[in-house]
């Protein structure tokens, strides 16, 4: 198996798999320590939703105080993922998390009793969302690094989704067995110690060591393939240094951001349509698993799309699977029953992890080497924002239209966006050059 950054020209014929991927040099030590910081991202949710909501007693000040954390932590993402294409992670990623760290021990101290006043804990809440720092794109644009082999890359971006899903499940659990121990305040504590920990580990790895303007050198071939779609090409320090304020990524970046988007609010608004189902069928505790299913089915949609030795470019792809998870979701709506709605919502995961999988893909082909951080930002913003704008109105339709209805709506986004993602040009991919590794070119 290689295991080397420098994977030979003919690696798909030996056919390389995740042991591959995390046999790289430094590759899982580095993995490791990135999904023990992002931990904290489905700790800390729950921990401050319920410390907020002890301290003043009040679960619309909870609710509004986390509505504007995560409009903050979404909104000012590419922002702080700016900060670390233009420093680079041993620089930026540091002084970010321990101020993220700072202020979420803030908030544990001044929930720790009541009679905080609300206002004063929504600022400091609002402040650490501003501050969380970007592990998850930081450790895509790492793999890039490590792995420029585009079966390798793909497979590496397939486990770090899974793996990250597998995070946002396990992270309540944590919250739920710390609870009893330590209290919300305690978890909020946990929270900031594992991405304090998480971040220092991933900075200390010798992958992390290369600055900006080095690793854009460094990666001086995937650049000049980059610029095929309105990035500017890669080039050498000076150029880099004036370009490090633009993205670019024309057309192939924001299609690429648009399929994150109508995924996120696809996702968003099945939460609500399945706790509806499950009430409106007197089972309200098979939420749990019928979410759950979900869960499994983007694992096992993820695991399989990395495993594929001659999946169809990402071009191809990206549609596909939008336009797959339209369809099942669709479907859902029209579930006689839990069980089958399990089926179908685990249908629809099948096609999560895929899509955003190569939505990030086709991001991070889309920019010079110097924005990669940036773009996987986006894409991750656009998640998030359409999770929370699914939510929202599905949170409005959900009571006055039939559930069938409900689920095509959510659906609609995800089979209109596929005509914009098939256009012909989408992702440069034929202007690039056979010997230029990019991943739309083999995977």
């Amino acid at each position: 198996m290689p295991s080397s950054a420098s994977v030979p020209s003919h690696a798909s014929a030996t056919r390389p798999g995740y042991r591959a991927v995390l046999g790289a040099p430094h590759a899982g030590r580095t993995f490791s320590a990135a999904l023990l910081g992002r931990l904290s991202y489905g700790v800390v949710p729950l921990a401050l939703l319920l410390a907020v909501r002890d301290s003043t007693g009040s679960y619309s000040a909870a609710g509004t105080a986390m509505a504007l954390f995560g409009l903050a932590s979404v909104l000012l993402s590419p922002a702080r993922a700016a900060l670390i294409d233009r420093h680079g992670p041993r620089r930026a990623l540091p002084p970010m998390a321990a101020l993220y760290s700072a202020l979420l021990l803030a908030v544990a101290a001044a929930t720790a009793r009541p009679g905080m006043p609300p206002v004063a804990l929504a600022a400091l809440v609002v402040a650490a969302g501003a501050c969380t720092p970007p592990l998850g794109p930081v450790m895509r644009m790492l793999w890039r690094r490590l792995l420029p082999d585009p079966d390798l890359l793909r497979r590496a971006y397939s486990l770090d989704g899974v793996a990250e899903e597998l995070l946002f499940v396990s992270g309540p659990l944590l919250v739920g067995v710390l609870l009893p121990l330590v209290g919300p305040s305690g978890a909020v504590v946990a929270g900031a110690a594992l991405l304090l920990t998480g971040a220092l580990l991933l900075v200390a790895s010798p992958l992390a060591a290369v600055d900006a303007q080095d690793g854009g050198r460094a990666d001086g071939r995937a650049g000049r393939a980059d610029g095929a779609d309105g990035a500017a090409p890669g080039a050498a320090g000076g150029r880099r240094g004036r370009r490090a304020g633009r993205l670019g990524g024309g057309r192939a970046l924001r299609r690429a951001v648009l399929a994150a988007a109508v995924t996120g609010l696809a996702l968003g608004a099945l939460d609500l349509m399945v706790v509806a189902f499950a009430e409106r069928q007197g089972r309200p505790e098979a939420v749990g698993w019928v979410l759950a299913a979900l869960s499994v089915g983007s694992a096992v949609g993820g695991l399989g799309l990395g495993a594929l030795d001659r999946p169809l470019p990402n071009a191809v792809r990206l549609p596909l699977f939008t336009a797959g998870l339209g369809v099942a979701l669709t479907a859902a709506g029209f579930a006689p029953n839990l069980l089958l709605l399990g089926a179908a919502v685990a249908l629809a995961g099948l096609f999560v992890s895929p899509a955003l999988t190569t939505a990030y893909l086709v991001a991070d082909e889309a920019v010079a080497s110097d924005a990669r951080t940036r773009a996987g930002a986006w894409v991750n913003t656009a998640v998030n924002a359409g999770s929370a704008a699914g939510g929202a109105t599905v949170g409005l339709l959900v009571g006055h239209l039939p559930l069938p209805l409900c689920f095509a709506l959510a659906a609609a986004p995800a089979l209109a966006a596929v005509p914009v993602l098939r256009t012909r040009d989408f992702g440069g991919a034929r202007s690039r050059r056979k010997s230029d590794p990019a991943p739309d070119s083999a995977a």
